[in-house]
């Protein structure tokens, strides 16, 4: 055997490596097992195949394709929330559902918030229908003619763009929101209806991919 022979058997075999992590050095005593017997060497290789097997897929070579963990595309990164159009007489609906969305939406799906000029995406809608009187349950008391609690609903259109092409990433009419409150908590169950809306965009979204 030549030197070099030698060398390689003490130092072991450098295996190729992947997308620019360091290779990764296998010695031929670690794969030959303990007594280097035939049996050892057959198991001690199987494993050695299985631990390269799960570096590959565990090494993030194929998040250059596709989508983020939040689902939006890759390259969304960013984003701009625009108030939303409010169709209601409830004025302050608009900053309450536009300030809801773009801290949720940030946590939720992974994008950064962004002035609309630079943002990857923009998100918009339109808020169109908002009920806040349907009663559900009513007060065991025959003398009380107002309800215990009530229930209230809220309807948005939504859509995020896609700022590269225009494209549209994700899109819905008549997302409906509803949320229970007890009598003077009307706010409470705005607040529900709102967090329902946002969870339809956030599933909405990724179902998308």
């Amino acid at each position: 055997m030549t030197m070099s022979g030698i060398a390689s058997r003490r130092q072991g075999t450098a295996l190729p490596s992947w997308f620019g992590r360091p290779p990764l050095t296998v010695s031929p005593a670690w794969l030959a097992g303990p007594s280097g017997t035939a049996a050892g060497r057959g198991g001690r290789g199987g494993l050695a195949v299985l631990l390269l097997v799960v570096l590959v897929l565990t090494s993030g070579c194929f998040t250059g394709y596709g989508f983020q963990a939040g689902g939006l595309p890759r390259h969304i990164r960013t984003a701009a929330v625009l108030p939303f159009e409010n169709e209601t007489a409830l004025a302050e609906l608009q900053g309450e559902l536009t300030e809801v969305v773009r801290t949720q939406l940030q946590r939720r799906l992974g994008v950064r918030n962004a002035p609309e000029a630079r943002a990857d995406a923009i998100v918009r809608g339109t808020i169109t229908r908002y009920d806040p009187d349907v009663p559900i349950a009513f007060s065991s008391d025959p003398n009380q003619g107002s309800t215990a609690r009530r229930k209230l609903s809220l309807v948005v259109d939504i859509e995020i763009v896609d700022q590269a092409d225009g494209s549209l990433i994700f899109q819905r009419k008549g997302l409906r929101g509803e949320g229970e409150y007890g009598e003077g908590a009307e706010a409470a169950g705005r607040r529900a209806a709102i967090d329902r809306i946002v969870a339809l965009i956030v599933e909405g979204a990724q179902s998308q991919w």
